[in-house]
């Protein structure tokens, strides 16, 4: 018994349109010259970075009896401190949030005049600018920095975390704000609406899920990101960590990546949850 399909009539075949059938075709075409000639670029370039790098895959072989060594001193976790652990988790959290909410405001802010069909020209490249040099800098820096200026604790973490915000976020929510559908502005600014009522009813309205969602992914950033601050004394639980690397505590130690694990894996879940709700 066949199970191929009846073939259906040439008479009752939809017709499609030159450009979509062109596009259709195109979709199942060979590979063009130019991208069989960048392939070899692409290889080459990629084993080339990967001598610059000292990659490595035998030393990474010598390495695991060293990696499962110190991964087995992980156990067991030793919860004794676990209110320390938690107070200074409830400290990371709280410096995420606080960056996370100035360094969104800030970086809309800074979006509006680095998007390219909002902005004009003599704005938007020294607001793109503004936003490269700062995003060049790492965060464990902009720590360093802000340490150095109003001293040790969380304040210089969350400080660092809302200037890197600017550069990272400030990005993708001028990205998204260009992304946005061109018709409803131009509508707008044919019957007169003035600059802010564009932004406000034409922009804003549709790049609202995408920078909500982005805000959110920050948020989820700057959890992780505190406890790197914390290394250099910026507050967080990453002091903590610090030291108990430093004292050989490997059953703290462990216990404090379990947490954190935990943390990180509730916030994306709420995250995921959220993002959900409004998409």
């Amino acid at each position: 018994m066949s199970t191929q399909a009846p073939e259906r009539p040439k008479a009752q075949q939809p017709e499609l349109p030159a450009a979509d059938r062109a596009r259709l075709e195109q979709a199942v075409s060979l590979p063009r010259a130019r991208f069989l000639m960048g392939l070899p670029v692409a290889v080459i370039v990629l084993i080339w970075s990967f001598n610059g790098a000292q990659f490595n895959f035998a030393k990474l072989g010598e390495g695991a009896v060293n990696m499962g060594e110190f991964l087995s001193r992980l156990f067991p976790p030793d919860f004794s401190k676990f209110g320390k652990i938690v107070e200074l988790l409830i400290e990371t959290f709280q410096m995420a949030v606080v960056g996370t909410v100035l360094g969104a405001m800030l970086s809309l802010i800074v979006a509006f005049a680095a998007s390219s069909n909002i902005s004009p020209r003599w704005l938007y490249y020294p607001a793109r600018w503004i936003m490269n040099v700062i995003r060049s800098v790492p965060d464990l820096v902009f720590a360093l920095m802000f340490v150095s200026a109003v001293g040790l604790g969380p304040f210089a973490g969350i400080l660092a975390m809302t200037l890197g915000s600017i550069g990272s976020i400030g990005k993708v929510f001028a990205e998204a704000m260009e992304s946005v559908d061109r018709g409803p502005m131009v509508a707008m600014q044919a019957v007169g609406a003035s600059k802010r009522q564009v932004i406000q009813y034409g922009v804003l309205p549709q790049a609202a899920p995408l920078l909500v969602s982005y805000t959110l992914l920050l948020f989820e950033g700057n959890v992780r990101g505190a406890t790197i601050l914390g290394l250099v004394g910026a507050g967080g639980i990453g002091l903590e960590l610090t030291t108990a690397m430093r004292m050989y505590d490997y059953g703290h130690l462990s216990a404090i990546i379990i947490c954190i694990i935990v943390l990180v894996t509730a916030i994306d879940q709420g995250s995921a949850l959220i993002r959900k709700k409004i998409t």
